[in-house]
């Protein structure tokens, strides 16, 4: 079954508590059942292949999927000085808020890739069995949930020409765009357009941008690790072994995370990729792994 890119989502603007825009994409299902919130990456939204994929599964067994973007992200240009990070838990709460509010009869789990799965991951821990409140589950796929050894896999190497500056291009280019609108007296525009490692990105514009003391405290405090074992809700952690952005050392363990965490670490799998099957390669594995563990916690 093809995902019909065309037909696919149906868009929403939502206002900030700041009143900041963000863009909103739904896949509709039947009335009354679950929904399924997905949380994407650095730099991705409802057409990243792995929203698209999770998204036909979801609508494919009638519930509904929706991914409210990061501001900055889905095409819509933030009006604050501020865009999105690793660790906005407080993002992720007024999203699923108010997801909520617009589905108060459906049960709600959530799904955050990469980068909005740290978020996620530290919005649940932080919230403990207020989550539950919520949601019915959660999954994080591909989180790197140690942002300091996440950071400098992927400014070293072969990553930092295959992946790094891809990302800086359009996090660059965002970040001069907003500056003309917004200017920031400790940004130096000079040094954005020439930076070339996602450390310095974040030591110029995350940190400042959002309250942290440099790259450092940013990575040190967005980091998902330390409150993993403060999860309540049913949770689970995908994370191939192979993946180029997150070093294997760095991934939790069974001490690293409580009893409702469940540790799916594959040999291989990429950085949510998960692709099977015969060239070209399938996406079914992740959205059916996760439909698997999102339908054994759903109530009947």
């Amino acid at each position: 079954m093809f995902w019909r890119r065309s037909n696919a989502w149906r868009r929403e603007g939502w206002i900030t508590p700041d009143l900041d825009a963000v863009a909103v994409d739904w896949a509709d299902g039947r009335v009354g059942k679950p929904v399924v919130v997905i949380f994407h990456g650095l730099e991705g939204g409802s057409r990243s292949h792995y929203a698209e994929s999770i998204a036909e599964r979801v609508v494919r067994q009638g519930w509904h999927a929706v991914v409210p973007h990061f501001r900055t992200c889905g095409n819509v240009p933030n009006r604050l000085s501020r865009a999105y990070h690793a660790g906005d838990s407080a993002e992720i709460g007024w999203m699923l808020e108010r997801v909520r509010l617009m589905h108060p009869d459906s049960s709600l789990f959530a799904v955050g890739i990469s980068l909005g799965g740290n978020a996620l991951l530290k919005w649940l821990g932080e919230q403990g069995g207020r989550a539950q409140d919520l949601l019915q589950a959660a999954a994080a796929v591909s989180a790197p949930a140690d942002l300091a050894a996440c950071g400098a896999a992927l400014d070293q190497g072969a990553n930092r020409y295959l992946y790094t500056r891809e990302f800086l291009r359009t996090l660059k280019s965002k970040t001069l765009a907003s500056l003309k609108l917004n200017n920031n007296p400790f940004i130096d525009i000079e040094k954005v357009r020439r930076v070339s490692t996602l450390r310095d990105f974040d030591d110029l514009v995350t940190a400042p941008l959002h309250g942290f003391h440099g790259v450092e405290h940013y990575w040190r405090v967005a980091s998902s690790k330390p409150v993993l074992r403060q999860i309540v809700l049913p949770t689970m952690m995908i994370n191939a072994r192979n993946d180029p952005f997150i070093p294997p050392g760095s991934l939790p363990g069974a001490d690293d995370v409580s009893e409702a965490v469940l540790l799916l670490q594959p040999e291989e799998g990429g950085h949510a990729g998960f692709v099977s099957g015969w060239m070209p390669g399938q996406l079914s594995w992740l959205p059916d792994v996760l439909m698997r563990f999102f339908n054994f916690h759903s109530p009947r």
